[in-house]
């Protein structure tokens, strides 16, 4: 049955050629356009490389603080204190792995000794930046806990950086600058997309090895960013409760001298901080899924109104065919299902080229459609099929076309099921 569903939709391709290029084109244009929407949402909240974990992973990227001198409402926004940092959140039990790392990648100069300079993005991070977030290393290891805490001037370096400074991978154990201050290299990793935000860099060495948990404001805020890696999502409400204890706890202390940390309700899994630009403002999820729903919507019905059309001047040539099938038994669910697979069939052709056009498209336009607003590193955006591919792009490319046939196909095919039996043997339509 389902060999006769795919020859019949052939044979009405052929049959009617403008007609089917025209549905075809307008379904593959649909999909298209609702792809790279499904897309730009998922390179933000799907995992890949190196962060793999994202569906495990609760942010703590800004908080507030406020005083109370300075009135009700009235807060100082931004990064967290490195000391903030220890003790409301490195200091949890409940996740497998708790890392702090300085907020965004800095640019800074990094050379040769004798050679020129050029900028690279460096990250300062903690020791158990490598447990939460998984590096491909294609060269050494990633610095331990003992050089962390002694403070010793390594760095991680991407091939990029490598293959700049020596013209090779193979760099382990050899020296170079960072701000004309001489670092050893004990690892070399896979480049890092952009849009991989809380782990991105071209260096990262361990933040102990410089004076940035020095840069404080406030006395508790400064440059730091949490990212707190849960043994499982079912851990999420757990984790959440035993960071507003230790916030409880460590308000107390900075209480005796008026400050008082907010949260917002933070930490944030993977979704909800990718729609936070801000400290003092708390995201709207299920706001943004109700935007991206009436989005797809829209994209959804304005072409099934134009291929119901089409769809229905079709099944107008078939009114013989149609009849025929009636006068011989055929009933009306079975006739009903039929034109619905073929068009199902029309469509899910038409969809996967509309996937492949989408995909395509983003690698060429990454430069355009993955520019963050709210980014800041200079660097152009890098995709590739982990990032842009995942089973769910193929689960909601499915899905897709199955609405859209319902929406373009469902009631012309109900009406030509219900044609009166001798009207349409006559090629009558009423």
């Amino acid at each position: 049955m389902i060999k006769q569903y795919f020859q019949q939709a052939w044979v009405q391709l052929k049959q009617h050629p403008i007609i089917s290029l025209v549905s075809v084109a307008g379904t593959a244009l649909a999909i298209f356009l609702i792809m790279l929407g499904v897309m730009l949402q998922q390179v933000r909240v799907e995992p890949f490389a190196p962060e793999s974990y994202r569906d495990r992973y609760l942010h703590v990227k800004w908080m507030s603080i406020g005083n109370k001198d300075w009135g009700p409402d009235s807060n100082s926004n931004g990064a967290m204190g490195e000391r903030t940092g220890r003790e409301c959140f490195k200091s949890l039990t409940t996740p497998e792995a708790v890392t702090l790392y300085v907020c965004y990648p800095l640019p800074n100069p990094v050379a040769l000794p004798g050679q020129p300079s050029f900028k690279a993005e460096v990250r300062m991070t903690d020791d158990d930046f490598w447990r939460v977030f998984n590096f491909s290393f294609i060269n050494g290891k990633p610095f331990d806990r003992a050089t962390f805490d002694a403070g010793q001037p390594v760095a991680v370096i991407n091939e990029s950086v490598a293959r700049r400074l020596f013209g090779t991978t193979e760099v382990t154990g050899r020296e170079f600058l960072i701000s004309y201050a001489p670092y050893r290299i004990c690892g070399v990793v896979k480049d890092v997309s952009t849009l991989a935000d809380s782990s991105y860099g071209d260096v990262w060495i361990p933040y102990s090895a410089t004076d940035i948990a020095k840069d404080v404001w406030n006395d508790h805020m400064g440059m730091f960013s949490c990212t707190i890696l849960a043994r499982s999502r079912d851990d999420f409400d757990a984790i959440r409760e035993e960071c507003n204890r230790r916030r409880d706890e460590f308000n107390k202390v900075i209480g005796e001298e008026g400050w008082e940390l907010l949260y917002r309700n933070r930490p944030y899994d993977q979704e909800k901080n990718a729609l936070a630009f801000g400290a003092n403002w708390e995201p709207d999820v299920h706001a943004a899924r109700r935007s991206r729903f009436i989005i797809y919507l829209i994209l959804l019905i304005v072409p099934a109104i134009n291929l119901s059309s089409m769809t229905q001047s079709r099944l107008r040539q078939r009114v013989s065919e149609i009849g025929v099938r009636r006068a011989f038994g055929c009933t009306r669910m079975q006739l009903l299902w039929q034109l619905l697979c073929e068009n199902l069939i029309v469509t899910l052709v038409a969809g996967l080229l509309g996937m492949a056009l989408s995909v395509g498209f983003a690698f060429l336009a990454n430069d355009m459609l993955f520019t963050q607003a709210f980014s800041f590193t200079n660097s152009a955006p890098m995709v590739d099929a982990s990032i842009l591919i995942h089973f769910s792009t193929f689960v909601w490319a499915l899905f897709f076309c199955f609405v859209l046939n319902l929406l373009s196909a469902a009631l012309p095919a109900l009406r030509a099921s219900r044609m009166n039996i001798v009207s349409a043997l006559g090629g009558r339509i009423h």
